[in-house]
């Protein structure tokens, strides 16, 4: 008769994950990331977008400051006269003196808080947002210790396509 071998089958107890490594990796790449991460303030500025529909026409006061921003310059309306024409100067729009009579605008209608901002087609955006930020706000020297503060001017911007 035949000896038939029995063999055992040896079988591996089963042992935990060795997650030592991946630790290891962690404890390194977790205060990397956080050390380079770069952390952006975001501004948002709430803007009025003119509608299509329009309503009735208020009895109140119904002066509002149109900045228009033309190729040629920047023109300033009451919404049906203009106002005031800066040309440009060297090929770049005088953003100070629109600084200055948004100041004299501010200070002849000072109950006013509402201005338009409208754009020709073939303007670039960078110049929409230097536009809004002088009609919006002023930089005023402080008379007590020479720094900077910003003072409001008219603060609800609306923007749309020029006429």
């Amino acid at each position: 008769m035949a000896r038939r071998h029995h063999y055992k089958r040896r079988t591996k107890p089963a042992h935990e994950l060795d997650v030592t490594t991946f630790l290891n990796l962690m404890v390194v790449l977790v205060p990397f990331l956080l050390i380079t991460a770069v952390f952006s303030r975001l501004t948002i500025i709430e803007l009025n977008l003119p509608s299509s529909a329009g309503g009735p026409a208020s009895n109140e006061d119904s002066f509002r400051i149109e900045v228009v921003v033309r190729e040629a310059g920047i023109e300033i309306t009451n919404g049906k006269n203009i106002i005031a024409a800066i040309p440009k100067k060297d090929d770049d729009f005088d953003l100070e003196a629109l600084s200055r009579f948004m100041v004299e605008l501010k200070q002849e209608y000072a109950n006013h808080d509402a201005a338009s901002v409208l754009m020709e087609a073939r303007i670039p955006y960078e110049y929409l947002i230097r536009v809004m930020d002088v009609v919006r706000s002023v930089e005023v020297e402080a008379e007590a210790d020479g720094e900077f503060e910003l003072v409001a001017l008219f603060s609800e911007i609306s923007v749309g396509d020029a006429p």
